[in-house]
């Protein structure tokens, strides 16, 4: 009697376990690299002026929130999260607008992720300016870079910012 009430709770826990992780999507390879990026990280723009970055994992990990401290400007947030074998994000922008960007399907462990708008919340007119893409190469593990593509009035503008980790 002890042996198979043993055996059973075994079985019970395995099943439990099966199921428990049957729902679970596979890990995303360029969601794995962003998350390199936990900690706090100094940069340097092309105006020469110094932005703050910090990254940390929230949401049971699920989600990794960048806060990015640009000199006499509001910070802003960023959101990336795993969709599926792609890589999307929220942009909370200080011109009051939050651009949604994706990348591509992702294999490998990609040293660059390109997002590209999927769409913009809150923009005052189609020609408004916004955050319209994003590129982020992660050069090494203490450094990185990232351009935005600014889009108004159907013009674009590219800022590069280049990053590195701050040792504690």
């Amino acid at each position: 009697m002890r042996v198979r009430t043993i055996v059973m709770l075994t079985v019970t826990t395995l099943i439990l376990f099966a199921v428990s992780g049957a729902g679970q999507t596979p890990s995303s390879p360029g969601f794995d690299q962003l998350k390199t990026l936990v900690g706090d990280w100094e940069g340097r723009g092309e105006n020469g002026k110094t932005y703050r970055a910090s990254y940390k994992l929230v949401s049971g990990g699920h989600a990794l929130l960048e806060v990015l401290t640009p000199p006499e400007e509001s910070e802003m947030m960023t959101v990336y999260h795993q969709d599926s074998n792609r890589v999307a994000m929220t942009h909370y922008c200080a011109a009051n607008n939050q651009p949604h960007m994706r990348t591509a399907a992702l294999t490998g462990r990609p040293k660059e992720l390109d997002f590209v708008s999927v769409g913009v919340s809150n923009l005052a007119s189609p020609t408004a300016g916004h955050m319209h893409a994003l590129v982020v190469i992660l050069d090494d593990k203490d450094q990185f870079t990232q351009k935005w593509t600014w889009r108004e009035n159907g013009k674009d503008r590219v800022e590069v910012f280049h990053f590195t980790r701050k040792k504690s």
